[in-house]
Formats: structure tokens, sequence, C-alpha cells
């Protein structure tokens, strides 16, 4: 059976992924799974989704959010991930791989934190039609979108706001606050439409 085709939709926390993901979905003719961190994350124990929890805690192990003062006295919030939730990521990636491996086409909605998690992506999707999408948006709007939602940290977004995209290379990028979700992902179905994808194996070692 021939794999899905998966489409990486990474950018930060209120970046857009998850509505830009819907439209997707909408605007493609055959169906897409939307596997997203957000769902992985909140499988999680409670016990294990740590708000600033001190180390050898399971909030700690698990996924821990934490308050961050910087030199200049400024604060950010940080995400960071324990051995428990390191676990979990690896395991998310190598579900995803089983959905495609299946004939399953999947839309990814994820962040990359840390090199070492591009890296282990790069790995896991080595062989497989991967569209790897970055979902860009200017900071103060992002900074608005986390004040208006619930559950959203203040600072969030900061914290990983240059990481998340320090590899520099995409298939193809939008701007959620420049284009509707709609036209964003128009542009995304047009590069699919326009050939195979380059930028995992670009980016591979």
């Amino acid at each position: 059976m021939a794999s899905g085709t998966i489409i990486f939709l990474n950018g930060t926390s209120s970046a857009g992924k998850t509505t830009l993901a819907h439209a997707l979905q909408e605007r493609l003719e055959e169906p897409f799974q939307h596997v997203a961190l957000d769902q992985f994350r909140d499988g999680l124990p409670a016990k294990f989704r740590g708000l600033n929890a001190p180390a050898g805690t399971t909030g700690e192990r698990g996924l821990n959010v934490v308050p961050v003062r910087q030199a200049d006295n400024n604060s950010f919030t940080e995400v960071r991930f324990g051995e428990d939730g390191q676990k979990l990521l690896r395991g998310m990636r190598r579900a995803i791989l089983s959905l495609a491996r299946e004939g399953l086409n999947i839309i990814i909605d994820d962040i990359i934190l840390d090199r070492s998690f591009l890296d282990d992506y790069l790995e896991v999707m080595a062989d497989e039609q991967l569209y790897f999408v970055g979902v860009r948006c200017p900071l103060e709007v992002i900074e608005q979108r986390e004040a208006e939602r619930l559950g959203r940290f203040p600072g969030t977004a900061e914290s990983h706001f240059k990481s998340c995209h320090a590899h520099d290379t995409y298939d193809v990028e939008v701007d959620t606050s420049a284009a509707t979700p709609e036209a964003c992902a128009e542009l995304i179905v047009k590069r699919i439409a326009a050939g195979p994808p380059e930028a995992f194996r670009q980016l591979a070692p």
C-alpha cells in the first residue's frame, strides 16, 4: 500500500496552524487526518502537565510550562519536555508514520522547539512524501492572539519565535496575518500540485 501524503505545518503557538489545518481539510479533495501536538499533550495525565513544576516531579518529567526571566528583567513562558514528554514526542512521530503507511493523508500540526525535534522528524519521515510548511506570523500579532485566547500563556510564542524556524528551509511558507486561512490553504495546495516536496531532502544530514 502506498503511503499517504503528509503536510507538516510548523510554526509558533498561536500562529494559526490549527485554523489553517481545518481550512486545508475543507479545501483538499481527499481526506486528510489532522494530527496535532496538542492532542497528544492533552492525553497526558494531568500530573504530568506541569506549571513551573520543580525538578524531580511528574510535572517536570512530562510537559512543563515555565516562566523565564531574562537579564533585561523581561519575561516569557517556555515549554519544556522532560524525559516522559520526550518519549511522548518520539512516539507521536512514529505513530504519524504508521498512519501514513496505512495510506492515510496527514496534516501534522506541531512546533519544532529544538533542532533535535527536527532531526528526529527527518529520520522518521525520510522515505515519505512530506511537504514542510512554514506558518509565519509577526510576534505582535501572536501576542495579541495569546492575550485574547483562553488557555494561552502570554509570552509562550516569544520563547520559540526564532528557534522554531531556525532551519529556514520550507517547501512553502504562509503568513497568517497577511492572508485568510483559505488563501493560505490555497498556496499550500498549489505547491503540492507543482511537484514533489524538496525541503526535507535538503535538510537531511
